[in-house]
């Protein structure tokens, strides 16, 4: 539990910390044309994803949190609900979403290739997080097949699927924008009932979700800029694919 204080307070630090870099002389990044508020890092922007991430590193300990986790699986045990598996899939549909409303006309904030940077990225970053907590922490899945409970990697995909599709359309579309957070809390509560996951784990992979997709907004200048250094044409993504049994990656070509 220690050590994963200390991974959060330093994570915090350390966004705080880089969200006072300005540009400067020594950074002599060609097409610098990004000064959007957008990409700019926001103590605001932390507010949401430091509390759902709060309540979760709270419920591994709290026993009032601990109890909520306990009655919610009796709860769900009581009615016992089907077990299905569309979480598997519904945690990537927000993301497909933007690439759809472009394919039918309606424009996002970005090209192709830039949302996919930022998308591929946002993945990157939340397998950082998710990974190595699951490993650190060792919580046992409601189910008891393993330890690898915390937090919901699923709703951590989930969720920084949405949040991509939030930030994409929000100045465009505002009511389309938030189209994606209905299919990410559907996956998170069926993390619950298909006995995968306590209530905190989901808690706590929607912040991290959350989060990924922030960090990813404002490092996408730095990304972009390296990605057209020789203003070439073609382009390589490759990011992470997880489920609670297998990892892959995926990859976007463009030439």
């Amino acid at each position: 539990m220690k050590v994963l204080i200390t991974f959060m307070t330093a994570l915090v630090f350390s966004y705080s910390l880089n969200g006072q870099i300005r540009a400067d002389s020594s950074m002599s990044f060609e097409k610098f044309e990004y000064q959007d508020r957008s990409y700019r890092p926001s103590y605001k922007k932390l507010i949401v994803p430091t509390v759902l991430i709060g309540y979760g590193v709270i419920s591994l300990t709290s026993d009032a949190l601990k109890d909520l986790n306990r009655s919610t699986k009796y709860e769900i045990g009581e009615h016992q609900p089907k077990h299905i598996k569309l979480d598997n899939y519904t945690q990537y549909l927000p993301a497909a979403m933007v690439y759809g409303y472009n394919l039918v006309g309606i424009k996002g904030k970005h090209t192709f290739k830039e949302r996919t940077i930022i998308y591929g990225t946002s993945q990157l970053i939340s397998a950082a997080f998710v990974l190595p907590l699951k490993h650190l922490v060792k919580e046992e899945r409601p189910d008891g097949s393993n330890n690898l409970s915390f937090p919901s990697g699923h709703t951590a995909a989930a969720f920084s699927s949405a949040h991509f599709l939030f930030r994409e359309y929000k100045d465009e579309n505002f009511w389309l924008s938030l189209s994606g957070y209905p299919i990410a809390l559907f996956t998170g509560v069926y993390r619950t009932l298909n006995d995968k996951h306590w209530v905190g784990d989901v808690v706590a992979g929607a912040g991290f979700g959350i989060l990924s997709t922030e960090l990813a907004y404002w490092l996408f200048p730095w990304i972009n800029t390296f990605f057209n250094k020789k203003d070439s044409k073609s382009f390589t993504m490759i990011y992470p694919v997880l489920d609670s049994k297998n990892f892959g990656a995926g990859m976007v070509l463009n030439f």
